[in-house]
């Protein structure tokens, strides 16, 4: 019964990833609508656009150091609580917007939500597991959001814009009835004093026969360790090299193309003339990605880490090379199927290296002691990153056109791997002590 109740708690935390990513599936088929005039009383340029889709990101930059002070003063299950109604008012703003700024708003409010919640989920869920249960139960989060994403494409594909953004409006109320029932985390309850309410809150997540004392104990001997200042985070030599390297793997996380191509999805689509419908080929993408995000969660503790990047790198580059060359020579010729399969595949590649690994590594690069700071640091740049992606990515397709920008990713993609072969550690089965020796040699 306590696997089934940590199971539960997890999930529920978690689906405020699904928010999230039906808030970035949200983009692609609603671009059209939006441009257009059908969505709403008004039309957008590609530029405003451009800024509609990317305030997500930025939204989400500006949230991550912050809820991390909030959730260390008042709690994780509080803080997830309140941010439902932000995360209600900012599509209340895109759902009955008048003018473009209101859009703006949203989507920033949106943003600032979803990213809010990358910090405060993985945290909670971490806290309320059993250690033999923490590996998959990490995954929980970014498994919702492809499933998000995918909500969104296929709402968007059905539904009129109206009806596609209620329905994603309303997620956030649904996370909030069903977390309600949720308990607090017993680390944050431990580091508060509150004891006997920590105690419950175990019972509850073990199982009410369950035997605590000793999860109790590590949590208290855990909550008296001092914690680095941000200073302190920054005077290392390996936390300075930790740093460079989790932050150069979230540059090329985004410099591959993975959110260009989700935000945009049916705007490529459209260019490639496929001779399907670009909602179709979204969903079909949607599709491919929840179904490579299980084959990676399968595969995390198995391979190597850098070998799932290397492969992952790989396929991104020919993919994007691939998408290149339909435009530049074969767009003419009958292979509609093409860059449908292209992208696809960029999905399983980006799904089984570059989109998970990057996190798993950055939570072992860096010793106990620093790793909120550094984490704010590293979720703020990753966020920021997918923020100049988002918006620079339609005007360098205006200006340059797709073979250039397709082309662009896949010299990322080669960045990649020469990178990852080169200085990124292997990390597989080692202790955090051994990590900070390789990184300090």
């Amino acid at each position: 019964m306590g696997v089934i109740k940590q199971y539960l708690a997890g999930l529920t935390a978690a689906f405020g990833a699904f928010c999230l990513g039906a808030s970035i599936g949200w983009s692609g088929p609603m671009e059209q609508p939006v441009t257009s005039g059908a969505a709403y009383k008004f039309a957008t340029s590609n530029d405003e656009w451009s800024w509609i889709s990317s305030m997500l990101n930025f939204g989400a930059a500006c949230m991550c150091v912050p809820v991390g002070i909030l959730i260390g003063a008042f709690g994780r299950r509080l803080i997830m609580l309140i941010i439902t109604l932000p995360y209600f008012l900012g599509w209340g703003c895109i759902i009955g917007a008048q003018k473009t700024f209101m859009l703006y708003i949203g989507r920033f409010v949106v943003g600032a939500c979803g990213g809010a919640f990358c910090v405060m989920a993985p945290v909670y869920t971490t806290e309320i597991a059993e250690i033999q249960f923490r590996g998959v139960m990490g995954c929980f989060f970014q498994l919702l959001i492809v499933h998000g994403i995918l909500y969104g494409f296929i709402v968007g594909a059905y539904c009129e814009p109206f009806l596609v953004n209620v329905l994603c409006g309303i997620l956030p109320l649904v996370f909030l009835v069903i977390f309600f029932w949720m308990p607090e985390s017993p680390v944050f309850l431990v580091q508060k004093g509150k004891t006997e309410k920590a105690e419950k809150a175990l019972k509850w997540l073990r199982g009410g026969d369950a035997d605590v004392s000793g999860d109790m104990a590590a949590m208290a001997a855990d909550s008296n360790k001092e914690k680095a200042t941000f200073v302190q985070a920054l005077s290392r030599k390996v936390t300075w090299k930790g740093l460079g390297i989790a932050m150069t793997l979230m540059l090329l996380q985004q410099f591959t193309g993975i959110n260009a191509i989700l935000f945009y999805v049916n705007a490529i689509f459209e260019k490639a003339g496929t001779g399907l419908s670009p909602n179709t080929c979204s969903i079909l993408v949607g599709v491919v990605q929840v179904f490579a995000t299980i084959v990676a969660i399968l595969l995390v503790e198995r391979a190597g880490r850098k070998l799932l990047l290397l492969v992952s790198a790989i396929i991104m580059g020919v993919t994007t090379l691939l998408m290149g060359g339909y435009f530049q020579w074969l767009k003419d010729e009958n292979v509609g199927w093409l860059p449908i399969l292209a992208i696809c595949l960029f999905m399983v590649g980006f799904s089984l290296g570059f989109g998970p690994v990057p996190w798993v590594i950055m939570a072992e690069l860096f010793a106990e002691d620093v790793k909120p700071v550094c984490g704010a640091i590293v979720g703020t740049s990753s966020w920021l990153f997918a923020f100049a992606v988002t918006k620079l990515f339609p005007l360098i397709l205006e200006q340059f056109g797709p073979v250039v920008t397709f082309w662009v990713f896949t010299v990322f993609s080669i960045l990649a791997c020469l990178f990852v072969a080169f200085f990124v550690p292997e990390t597989k089965g080692k202790t955090i002590d051994e990590i900070q020796g390789v990184l300090g040699g």
